[in-house]
């Protein structure tokens, strides 16, 4: 009997327990581009449009969405200028925007894929074809862990993020793939999060190349 009971108190004990937890579902909340909850349907079908992706947000069991494309301006753009020539050796025309292309480090969406040498040796040489006629020189390649751009290597020279200047004035979060900004000479950019198209650099650059005013 008295065996009985301790097994009875033990499993009222577990079931209390469990009855404390919350659901596997129920962990979770959900934001928007505002920081408004939303419901978890309405997040997904949101990020399903492709224009946003999900961060974490105040707490581990939060997720937040953001928009891919981000624009504002930097101070002192004269210094970035000369501190992305002095990482590349090269001496950089302050009155033409400069292109960076963004590699965050290893991730599923950037250490996989089947795209052979050939197809991005193609698509990176129409890139920068695209981006010379715009700007008179071609995008410069940073990134912040070199684990990942190994493949890339023989197709164009990579740098070490100087001081994680780029990471900290463009890019506060891990993004998948990479990610580009385009800056003007008055300090403008635009950046865009992720995996992104050749016509998407082109339509910044164009965008930060003209003349202050106008359309």
């Amino acid at each position: 009997m008295k065996n009985l009971i301790i097994i009875l108190i033990c499993l009222l004990a577990v079931k209390h327990s469990i009855a404390q937890e919350p659901a596997p579902n129920d962990q979770y909340k959900y934001f928007d581009v505002k920081g408004l909850q939303i419901t978890k349907a309405k997040f997904e079908d949101r990020r399903k449009t492709n224009m946003y992706l999900d961060i974490p947000g105040d707490s581990a069991n939060h997720m937040k969405l953001i928009e891919r494309v981000e624009t504002g301006q930097i101070n002192d753009v004269k210094n970035l200028y000369e501190l992305i020539g002095n990482t590349t050796g090269s001496k950089l025309d302050e009155t033409k925007p400069l292109v960076i292309i963004y590699h965050p480090g290893p991730d599923l969406c950037n250490s996989g894929g089947s795209s052979s040498v050939e197809f991005k040796s193609k698509w990176f040489k129409e890139l920068e074809s695209g981006v010379f006629k715009i700007t008179a020189s071609k995008p410069v390649y940073i990134y912040k862990d070199e684990q990942g751009v190994e493949r890339y290597k023989a197709l164009m020279t990579w740098y070490k993020d100087p001081e994680g200047t780029i990471e900290r004035l463009f890019f506060r979060y891990h993004y998948p793939c990479s990610s580009f900004t385009v800056i003007g000479k008055d300090g403008n950019y635009i950046s865009y999060f992720g995996e992104f198209g050749k016509e998407s650099v082109w339509a910044a650059a164009k965008r930060l190349a003209k003349p202050a005013g106008s359309k």
